[in-house]
């Protein structure tokens, strides 16, 4: 709207205008000028280069805003990422000028893993970040358990709520269906991420409340997980920032946060990426409830529980609620079994069996055993007087950590608390089914015999890979780029390689053109030979494209020694 003006006498409110334009609107005065003549004019509308002004400089104001923060947020960085950078570099030095002491080199090894860790954090935040901010974020849709995620979210934040003597409660309300579709990792990230606020922000000796349920929605279900602290809060102002980029909430209650200020951005985003929605109730000094809703599909698979008619399955275990848990998914079942409350109930048991000329099929040890070591000498004890009886730990416990030294108590199958109806019915179906036990997936298989072909262009990551290896006693031949590959493959007798570790990025040519022309070329082991890519690009789109090249997975850099270990025991 332009401006308009008109000309009136000062002082005489209905006096007819002097003068006045023919857009004049006398409802619409938006400014008075007194006049020294005794006249005062008034001035209609908007001037439109004025508001073209205003608009400037509020724009110049967000753009200030948005500098600031990213002058903070540099800062903040510069910080976080000397900080285990320095330990990194700290601990090696030391390392090194103790590397006769076994134990001072362990302690320093140790502190840089979780340094490392760290670090790595920070920078999947930042790439991340990036990632979102180009569009070029995907979502994957694969199958997975609700079981195993929430087991895999735990082990990680449980720890830290222990090391500031937080008290953790994960509870789980209605759960009609484990497994699911939809992207794991992405949806862990986004519980580990709003977990670690809550730790971080809730002053030592806090309570963390973490829950999950499900709703009915038509096409599947809504995986509903809310996490309530009573931490430090936030106030209504910086509520209406929290999802802004490189916005860090600051107490002089806590202790300075490290971080970002990445985190709750990229977790909305990931959210509104699968269709969900995120929330936050919050007030200073009495903590947060966050809320996320995230639509899934179900699947459709169903339980074949012939394999445990007249099974009889001893479960021990005294924790109430997992006691009800296993009566109600186990009450349906063609099996029998038989809940007690320790190791000396469940002797008793076995032994009463025994006497009767009855056996048990398998037992469950359950979380309320005990520590580690009376859970494995139990398991020790069971296995040698009871040779037939399959034993399955079910744990809150990091397979991973003690998977060693629980097989070689017997253990044959391991269940992540908490479970669900399908994994833990599921586990017993492959443990009773399977014979000879449990295979050592974590551990580094035997493959004498076998020749796998390492495909690396930088040295360094060729001498790990191949160190790891080593270990297998394998036959290892390596290419530093993806022609040699393709020629080494073409010219190997058929039946010579069982694994090939494809590297991505590579001159002359790359992992994904290298694996396409090793599916092509017409060998006899082309279709079947196994191919994994071995590289740092690790977004869900890039192992959208390992897979459409051909090959059967994808292993992220840095490496997971236990991942790379269970890829490994596939060619057994």
């Amino acid at each position: 709207m332009s401006r308009e003006y008109a000309l009136i006498r000062s002082g005489i409110p209905e006096a007819e205008p002097l003068y006045q334009t023919s857009g004049f609107d006398p409802t619409a005065v938006t400014e008075r000028v007194p006049l020294s003549d005794g006249t005062e004019l008034l001035i209609s509308g908007t001037d439109v280069r004025k508001a073209e002004l205003e608009t400037l400089r509020r724009q110049l104001k967000e753009a200030q805003e948005e500098n600031s923060a990213k002058e903070a947020f540099l800062s903040n960085m510069s910080h976080d990422i000397r900080t285990p950078m320095n330990a990194i570099i700290g601990m090696t030095a030391l390392a090194k000028k103790h590397i006769d002491e076994k134990a001072r080199v362990f302690d320093a090894l140790s502190k840089i893993e979780v340094a490392s860790g760290h670090l790595l954090s920070l920078i999947n935040d930042v790439l991340d970040m990036s990632r979102i901010n180009s569009g070029r974020l995907s979502i994957a849709d694969d199958c997975f358990s609700l079981g195993e995620l929430l087991h895999d979210t735990l082990i990680i934040i449980k720890p830290q709520a222990e090391q500031k003597n937080h008290e953790f409660r994960f509870s789980t309300g209605e759960i009609f269906e484990e497994t699911l579709y939809g992207d794991p990792l992405r949806i862990r990230q986004i519980l580990v991420n709003i977990l670690n606020n809550a730790v971080k922000y809730t002053e030592p000796g806090g309570l963390i409340q973490f829950s999950v349920s499900q709703e009915k929605h038509s096409s599947g279900c809504i995986l509903v997980f809310r996490c309530r602290d009573n931490g430090i809060g936030m106030s209504p102002e910086f509520l209406k920032r929290i999802f802004e980029p490189f916005e860090r909430v600051s107490s002089s209650t806590i202790s300075r946060i490290e971080g970002t200020g990445l985190g709750m951005s990229i977790v909305k985003r990931l959210v509104e990426a699968m269709g969900g929605e995120i929330s936050i109730e919050s007030e200073p000094g009495k903590g947060t409830l966050v809320t996320v809703r995230i639509p899934l599909r179900c699947s459709e698979e169903k339980i074949d529980a012939e394999a445990l008619q007249d099974k009889r399955i001893l479960i021990i275990e005294s924790n109430e609620d997992l006691v009800e848990r296993y009566r109600s998914y186990l009450a349906d079942t063609p099996l029998f079994f038989e809940i007690v409350s320790s190791s000396t109930e469940a002797i008793s048991a076995l032994t009463d069996a025994e006497f009767k000329g009855e056996h048990w099929d398998a037992a469950i040890i359950g979380k309320s055993v005990g520590h580690v070591g009376s859970v494995l000498d139990l398991a020790s004890y069971l296995h040698d007087s009871n040779p037939g009886l399959a034993l399955l730990l079910a744990s809150e416990h990091n397979w991973e950590e003690i998977e060693y030294t629980a097989e070689r108590s017997g253990i044959s199958a391991f269940i992540p608390v908490p479970f669900f109806r399908s994994s833990l019915l599921n586990g017993l179906i492959d443990t009773l089914q399977t014979s000879g036990g449990h295979d050592s997936m974590g551990s580094a298989p035997e493959l004498e015999g076998k020749h796998i072909l390492l495909v690396e262009d930088n040295f360094i990551n060729r001498e790990i890979a191949c160190e790891l290896l080593g270990s297998t006693k394998a036959a290892v031949d390596t290419a530093e780029d993806g022609s040699i590959a393709v020629e080494k493959f073409c010219a190997s007798p058929e039946g010579y390689y069982h694994l090939i570790l494809m590297d991505i990025q590579m001159p002359v040519m790359d992992g994904y053109e290298a694996a396409r022309r090793i599916r092509g070329s017409g060998h006899p082991d082309a279709e079947r030979v196994p191919i994994f890519a071995m590289t740092a690009n690790t977004f869900a789109e890039d192992i959208a494209k390992a897979k459409s090249a051909g090959m059967n997975g994808h292993i992220a850099k840095p490496i997971d020694l236990n991942l790379f270990m269970q890829i490994l025991n596939q060619i057994r």
